[in-house]
């Protein structure tokens, strides 16, 4: 087969700019991948197509969903919800539990349309409820009731969602969907099928853990038939990952709750538990229990609402009066959520960029904003810290190891108007429970490392955020930093170690207050825990100096510059976790998704440091390449993620961009194995829209980001309106880098008409708008390379 390669787009050739960098072997590798990988969602028709928007309509959700593993897979789903909504609805073509997620492009049946609180691939499902059509015999079981169904008859987006499933008795049932963040909207239309009905899926064996599929438990649920009102409602108190929240936060009274309400009467309805239909029966509770409704032969068309509640049946009532009332159509429903989006993504334009480039930014600006989650339902939310419902703002889907380090940054530029909230509830979770979250999913998990919360908080007290209790948050990072867990000294605290309580700092007491590191020979990951125990006391003196309290700020940041280089081995130049004798644990020993290689570089708040241990600039950079030659980059983890920018703070910036261009090239892309990597609520896409626009947070709590190599010709970024300031607009920033798709490296750059010489910027350079010129170049430059390019 010959074709000219400048007739292809999907956006991997020109997207892939280290072709331009004497890269050419990568040709024949990355035609191969767009040719058989290459998937873009059907055209939404002109009705779900309002308002109009050039962003949305570059949003391929299927993006991420893809991969040869649980761990290869970017673990995104092609659900429809508005930004950050409590519940995400997707067609179920498999049941979900904690390495696996509701839909998989692979499978050919469709079981049902879940609404689902799976936060990410490997945490477990909570409170689910799964709307399944059919027609003729009432089919219960997830496999029975599966229908085969064509991708080439499905339509995907952000705001809305259709397929034709084939029934399983003949004919085909078309499905369509949308969804505010409470409430679900399904129109189910039966084309030449027998008698239509509805399920609504209570209960299921639920899963426990992800090793054994088989080791399932039975949630005991509920089911209420009311045929007059057209509803069916009831409870669903599945947690998946109750078996590792800590063991004095159980959330005994939890449940997901919900009320679907039908535009059409029912002819006949029953309660279905274990297979066996009870007819004309109203109620039920128990395990593997369903409710549903038929209707009448005739009928082409129902429309089915789903109201969803963590409190009760009757505030998912109350939620879907408010969100989807009676007389809205479906089509103003994916309208109002469509324009939820436009109005996020719309505020960036990208110039220069082919139509895979623009997929893939826009669906990873898709994906940086749907997690931390609602939790709260108009005023209220129920708290599994204390089994109690309170007033006030609550999120839950808190991945702080992972977010922490660029997804909050984005947020905090993109959407300031919910991190009041999300940094409230925070700080409502320590009051209730004791303490701030590490991976809050409804309750804490314990799941990670550290207390990333810290960073948080510090992050956005240095980006002028207001609207919380700084006393509170003061009180609650220093817990953090202070107060080890119980049993510290004799419990692991290993990953997903069950029966335990919360393991926040593990190892506090262990060492790591008195001689600087977390001992391996108690702990787990020992080596990970002290170097981010080391950068959250960087980020607790950074909040301590914001509230004036100098002699904290002080303690605080020595403790956090001295930690670190604790287990750094001068014999082998690597960081190593040491045991509590002060004896080396072992170089494979002590690590968090990463190894010695990506760890030796994480002491984000003191590079300098570092380099003066690896004997400076030139050594440092030598370090790196061998890092980086040798094939120990991760970028499927995130401890690897701010390791191409290290090259800029030694002086060598044009190998920052080259690497930066080979790792956006390698590990994303417009098709449904689009991430290398999970997703984690955000982060995977987080690196990519920084690095596009030419810049990243190394250090979250510096206030700086290091720059890098903007991919694109030209990008303005319309800030929102800031609500912790008078104005009622937002500022703007456009970023001119003529020739960057095809030329990496950076001759220089002017902000503002100012010429920049170090490669790096401030918050405040970002934030307050204005003009950043690159001048970019087919060749390395001498601009911040004084160490590789200068010195020749």
């Amino acid at each position: 087969m010959s074709m000219n390669l400048d007739e292809l787009d999907v956006g991997c050739l020109r997207e892939s700019p280290v072709l331009s960098m004497n890269a050419r072997s990568l040709l024949s590798s990355t035609l191969l991948i767009c040719l058989l990988t290459a998937s873009s969602p059907k055209l939404v028709s002109p009705a779900f197509s309002i308002p109009p928007s050039d962003a949305v309509d570059h949003v391929n959700p299927l993006i991420g969903n893809g991969g040869d593993s649980p761990n290869g897979s970017g673990g995104m789903i092609p659900s429809t919800a508005p930004p950050f909504a409590m519940t995400r609805w997707v067609a179920q073509t498999r049941e979900n539990y904690v390495s696996v997620t509701p839909y998989n492009y692979t499978d050919t049946r469709i079981h049902g349309f879940q609404g689902t609180h799976q936060p990410a691939i490997w945490m477990g499902e909570s409170g689910q409820v799964v709307i399944a059509p059919g027609a003729g015999a009432v089919r219960t079981n997830f496999e029975d009731r599966g229908m085969t169904f064509s991708h080439d008859n499905e339509v995907t987006s952000a705001s809305y969602y259709s397929v034709e499933m084939d029934a399983i008795e003949g004919g085909r049932i078309l499905a369509e969907q949308s969804a505010t963040s409470r409430v679900a909207h399904l129109r189910f239309t039966f084309i030449g099928t027998r008698t239509p009905y509805v399920l609504v899926e209570a209960t299921r064996a639920s899963v426990l853990g992800s090793s054994d599929p088989n080791n399932v438990t039975y949630p005991e649920g509920a089911i209420l038939i009311n045929p007059t009102s057209k509803e069916i409602c009831g409870k669903n108190p599945e947690r998946q990952d109750f078996i590792i929240e800590p063991v004095s936060t159980p959330a005994r009274k939890w449940s997901g709750y919900f009320c679907v309400r039908f535009d059409e009467p029912f002819s006949s309805w029953g309660v279905a538990q274990n297979g066996t239909l009870s007819e004309e029966s109203t109620s039920g509770g128990g395990i593997l229990l369903s409710g549903y409704a038929r209707f009448s032969r005739s009928l082409r068309q129902v429309t089915a609402r789903v109201g969803v509640s963590f409190i009760s049946i009757e505030q998912a009532r109350r939620n879907l009066g408010i969100e989807i009332p009676d007389d809205q159509s479906l089509e103003d429903t994916a309208r109002a959520t469509r324009t939820a989006w436009a109005e996020k993504l719309d505020r960036i334009k990208i110039q220069g960029a082919t139509k895979g480039q623009k997929q893939v930014f826009y669906t990873g600006f898709f994906h940086t904003l749907q997690y931390p989650y609602e939790q709260d339902e108009y005023g209220t939310y129920y708290s599994g810290y204390d089994d109690a419902v309170h007033e006030g703002i609550s999120y839950t889907g808190y991945s702080n190891w992972d977010i922490y380090r660029a997804e909050w940054a984005w947020v905090i530029l993109f959407a300031p108007e919910r991190v009041p909230g999300m940094v409230q509830s925070m700080l409502q979770d320590y009051q209730e429970g004791g303490w701030l979250p590490m991976w809050k999913n409804i309750v804490e998990t314990n799941i990670m490392i550290a207390t990333h919360a810290d960073s948080l908080i510090a992050e956005a007290v240095l980006k002028d955020v207001t609207g919380f209790n700084l006393e509170t948050a003061w009180e609650a990072v220093r817990k953090d930093a202070t107060h080890p867990p119980v049993n510290d000294t004799t419990t692991v605290y290993d990953d997903r170690e069950e029966s335990v309580d919360y393991e926040v700092r593990a190892g506090l007491s262990s060492v790591y207050e008195e001689r600087g590191w977390v001992a391996a020979n108690i702990h787990s990951e020992a080596g990970s825990r002290t170097l981010d125990y080391s950068y959250d006391d960087y980020a607790v003196s950074v909040l301590a100096k914001a509230l004036d309290k100098p002699a904290e700020s002080a303690f605080f940041l020595n403790r956090s510059l001295t930690n670190p280089f604790t287990i750094f081995n001068t014999a082998t130049g690597f960081m190593e976790a040491r045991n509590s004798s002060g004896e080396w644990a072992g170089q494979q020993v002590g690590w968090t998704e990463g190894d010695m290689w990506a760890y030796t570089f994480d002491v984000v708040q003191d590079i300098p440091g570092l380099i003066q241990r690896r004997g400076g600039n030139k050594s440092f950079v030598e370090f790196l390449d061998e890092h980086f030659d040798g094939g120990h980059n991760d970028h499927t983890n995130e401890p690897s993620h701010h390791i191409p920018y290290l090259y800029s703070l030694a002086g060598a910036a044009s190998k920052s961009q080259t690497r930066i261009r080979q790792i956006a090239a390698e590990n994303y892309n417009a098709t449904v194995n689009g991430l290398s990597g999970n997703e984690d609520c955000g982060q995977m896409s987080a690196w990519y829209l920084f690095s596009a626009l030419g810049f990243y947070p190394v250090n979250p709590v510096s206030g700086e980001y290091v720059v890098g190599s903007p991919f694109f010709d030209s990008v303005t970024l319309n800030f929102p309106p800031s609500p912790f300031s008078n104005t009622t607009h937002g500022t703007s920033l456009h970023i001119s880098a003529l020739d960057a798709p095809l030329q990496p490296y950076v001759r220089s750059l002017h902000i503002n008409g100012v010429p920049v010489t170090v490669p790096l910027i401030t918050h405040a350079d970002v934030s307050h708008g204005g003009v950043f010129e690159f001048v970019m170049s087919g060749v390395p430059e001498k601009w911040g390379s004084e160490t590789t390019i200068g010195s020749k």
